[in-house]
């Protein structure tokens, strides 16, 4: 009977202990339920990509960055050897500066022509017309000469005059035929000095073709200077954009081919975690939700984001991300853009959890999995 007494009582303090755990799990231990309005995700942190590669091949002399530097756009990363383009550029310059003097060479001749030119067809045409006047004046002299000789013939016929009279007015007709012949033969000698200073037009536009002529040499010699230094200049790989050098492909001494890869930079101000969305909560997601993301490395520090991607279509999910169970569930990617990478804190690769706020007001709680 003390036994059967006992036994009730002992039931009692066992239901009573367990109600006390069970109380104290519901007030200490038991975890709240995840709140209605948000959407639990997880991925891998990636970036915008940029590849840095050379226009021309050529052997690495200087490397001037590695894996995990910091550089900025317009940096130099590498240098090529650029010996015989720097002989070819010397060789442009040279041939530049040898037509140019030509050039002006040929410039200042054709300037002092187009002043010379014009004067010695002036001064060949004013002894011209003063061969013109003195063979007017010849011929008028010889007619005269010739007119007093026939007529001191005349009077000698009828003896009238005496013959040593006729005899010199002959003479002074022969002199005035000997002028007038030659005043004829200086005008003729005036008409080919007219002639030979009017072929100056003709050296002038000669000059003025051959300094067109030249201009086009300088031109095409600086054509050939200025991709010789584009040439030089290209030898020299600047990064494309500011970030981390996340991968390097060549080392000092090596030959790289024309517009191979050299290194890889990410931007680790524009990161995303690429997250898989379930079929089943995808209708939840649209674009421009926020969210909150979650590292191992920062637990307490949740790092604002934007859903700025989805995915159109389903894809099972990726074997690096869920579970084995898990990867044949249907999924949609989605893209979350941090608002800011803090020190650069975050780096692609790293793993993260994402909570998405679907309904306004919802509160923030950290993922659960």
């Amino acid at each position: 009977m003390e036994k059967q007494s006992k036994l009730p009582k002992l039931l009692a303090i066992i239901v009573a202990v367990l109600l006390l755990a069970v109380a104290l799990w519901w007030f200490f231990w038991r975890q709240a339920p995840f709140p209605e309005g948000l959407v639990q995700a997880n991925g891998r942190f990636e970036g915008d990509h940029y590849t840095v590669s050379g226009k021309w091949p050529g052997r690495v002399v200087e490397l001037l960055a590695r894996e995990g530097d910091w550089v900025v756009k317009g940096q130099v990363m590498v240098k090529l050897d650029d010996t015989q383009i720097r002989t070819k550029l010397n060789q442009a310059r040279s041939a530049v500066d040898v037509i140019n003097a030509q050039l002006r060479a040929a410039q200042t001749g054709l300037v002092v022509f187009k002043k010379n030119v014009p004067l010695k067809i002036a001064t060949a045409k004013a002894g011209l017309g003063h061969s013109d006047a003195e063979v007017m004046a010849s011929l008028a002299s010889e007619r005269q000469m010739q007119k007093d000789a026939q007529r001191f013939r005349e009077l000698l016929s009828r003896a009238t005059v005496e013959k040593r009279r006729s005899e010199q007015a002959d003479l002074s007709w022969q002199v005035a035929k000997a002028q007038y012949r030659t005043a004829q033969a200086g005008r003729i000698q005036a008409q080919q000095q007219v002639a030979e200073a009017e072929l100056g037009w003709d050296e002038i536009k000669a000059k003025t073709d051959q300094v067109y002529a030249l201009a086009a040499q300088v031109s095409q010699a600086e054509a050939v200077m200025a991709e010789a230094q584009s040439v030089l200049d290209d030898l020299v790989v600047y990064a494309p954009a500011t970030g981390m050098v996340t991968t390097r492909i060549v080392d000092n001494g090596e030959m790289v081919a024309a517009g191979s890869p050299l290194f890889d930079i990410v931007d680790l101000d524009k990161l995303y975690l690429k997250v898989y969305v379930p079929e089943q909560e995808i209708g939840k997601v649209r674009l421009g939700l926020p969210a909150q993301i979650y590292t191992d490395a920062y637990p307490e520090q949740a790092f604002p984001a934007v859903i700025r991607y989805i995915a159109s279509a389903a894809e099972f999910t990726p074997k690096e991300v869920q579970t084995p169970d898990e990867r044949v569930k249907l999924v949609y990617a989605a893209k979350l853009y941090l608002d800011n990478n803090p020190d650069h804190k975050l780096t692609p690769g790293l793993p993260a959890d994402a909570v998405i706020r679907w309904q306004e007001g919802s509160p923030w709680a950290k993922p659960r999995w």
